[in-house]
């Protein structure tokens, strides 16, 4: 059983998100407040947290910012507010998805289900596979088989969706991919408005890769059209 855990000042959102994922088999682990989330966090096995924006005390952006310095279990934020800079914020700071209250129960419980799948494919639990996964270019390497991403032999730390956007690009090296073609692969849902998500999962890649983001040697984008892995 899949443990999430929610955290929210607000009691009765607490309850009724345990209510709709208690039906769906998981198992909730509740708290009020990000200095209880991460307590929680240290004695208990998460796969997934949901996490209020705004709420007193350590609020849900610093409360992820804690979270992504040792963990990078999917993260949904949620919050009241509907604006694209709020949206973009929590993707800045390592959340993998966002709900924006109120919200619809159906779609909690899918993007719940989407970002542990997503997670469990990272994180190698697939044991069928027998042969070595490696893909190179230059000096970027990915493993995927222990799912390691390497630049110049030093590793980098991705998170789950972050990896799964990369990995596409330097499967497929060379090709170029619309912003539409990545959020539908990556996400497995129709592409509307992805543009700023799409762009800052990929501003964050390049961050983390690339000697100077602003001349990347690997990931590359091709004005007008989308982004691509250049081949090396």
């Amino acid at each position: 059983m899949q443990t999430i855990l929610v955290c929210d000042d607000d009691k009765q959102i607490v309850e009724a998100i345990d209510i709709y994922l208690t039906g769906e088999g998981f198992q909730i682990i509740k708290a009020y407040d990000g200095y209880e989330a991460l307590e929680l966090l240290e004695t208990h096995e998460v796969d997934l947290m949901i996490v209020d924006v705004m709420m007193p005390g350590l609020d849900g952006i610093r409360t992820t910012l804690k979270v992504r310095e040792t963990s990078s279990i999917p993260i949904i934020i949620l919050s009241a507010k509907s604006e694209d800079t709020d949206k973009i914020l929590g993707l800045n700071i390592g959340a993998d998805d966002y709900i924006t209250k109120p919200f619809n129960p159906l779609e909690l419980v899918a993007r719940v289900k989407s970002q542990l799948r997503r997670y469990t494919q990272l994180g190698n639990l697939n044991q069928q596979q027998t042969e070595s996964q490696i893909y190179k270019c230059g000096g970027l390497q990915i493993n995927d088989d222990n799912k390691e991403v390497l630049v110049d032999d030093e590793l980098i730390k991705l998170t789950p969706i972050e990896y799964n956007i990369l990995l596409l690009l330097v499967k497929n090296a060379g090709k170029v991919f619309s912003i539409d073609e990545i959020y539908e692969q990556i996400w497995n849902e129709e592409a509307i408005g992805a543009d700023n998500t799409v762009a800052v999962h990929i501003r964050h890649i390049r961050e983390k890769i690339e000697i100077n983001p602003r001349e990347p040697r690997y990931l590359k984008v091709v004005w007008g059209v989308g982004y691509k892995i250049e081949k090396q």
